[in-house]
């Protein structure tokens, strides 16, 4: 099977049966990526098959916007439209209990209130302390939310699905994406996302370096850090939160 001839195929007559066969031939990809997401979810919340069904139509997005004649890797630009079309339909479906959202909420809070006040990152122990609950219920808590500040800061790491592959490859062809405050809005993003990951302390920053950039799942990240993945969980959604009080005006965007 040419890949270069059926893209080619594809590209100029459109056929159905070509599309599927490029459907077919990219799907371990979609499976890769919902697996790793999936790993961040809490059992029970999503099954796999769903997130493989979500994904499809990311592929399928990006089969149709794909441009043959930019020096883009199909595979990078695709794999943008695969998670954020998971991505999408996560936040679509409501899936998390409303409990768990002011959970995510309250200890957010008292993160940004507690910076304000001791002029650094607080500790577990003193977030624990400030909420009015033991730590180990704390840390629990905190593995519990996991999976909705991935999404949550996900979707402006993105900047929205539509600006989503611009902002990792310029020339990704998609023409309605290269308006000048649509390019401002993602340089814009991507500074204040580097300025808030270079403020975490040293293993939040690895993490998400891992997590976001190096494609490592939990419990890859557990070994590299020699940690259990529930505490690479738990990390995980400390470094978010920090972040997102640190991105506060991109409030609009970071609702949970």
């Amino acid at each position: 099977m040419d890949i270069k001839k059926l893209w080619v195929e594809y590209k100029k007559n459109g056929h159905r049966e070509v599309r599927n066969i490029l459907i077919n031939h990219y799907i371990p990809l979609v499976r890769i990526t919902a697996g790793r997401l999936k790993s961040t979810i809490r059992a029970g919340s999503v099954e796999m098959d769903d997130l493989v069904s979500y994904g499809v139509l990311g592929l399928m997005d990006a089969l149709e916007k794909f441009d043959l004649e930019k020096k883009v890797k199909f595979e990078t630009y695709a794999q943008m439209r695969i998670r954020g079309a998971m991505i999408d339909q996560l936040r679509k479906i409501d899936w998390a209990p409303r409990s768990l959202r002011q959970k995510a909420r309250q200890i957010e809070g008292a993160y940004s209130d507690l910076e304000t006040k001791l002029g650094r990152a607080p500790t577990d122990s003193e977030v624990a302390e400030f909420i009015g609950v033991e730590k180990e219920i704390f840390l629990k808590t905190l593995g519990d939310i996991s999976t909705l500040s991935v999404l949550s800061l996900e979707e402006l790491f993105e900047n929205r699905m539509e600006t989503r592959a611009s902002a990792l490859n310029e020339e990704s062809g998609d023409s309605h994406c290269s308006r000048p405050e649509e390019q401002f809005e993602v340089k814009e993003v991507k500074r204040l996302l580097k300025e808030s990951i270079e403020n975490l302390p040293e293993r939040e920053r690895l993490l998400i370096t891992l997590y976001y950039y190096e494609g490592l799942t939990y419990k890859e990240i557990g070994e590299v850090l020699d940690i259990s993945e529930s505490r690479v969980s738990q990390l995980h959604t400390r470094a978010v939160l920090r972040m997102r009080n640190r991105l506060s005006v991109h409030r609009a965007d970071l609702t949970i």
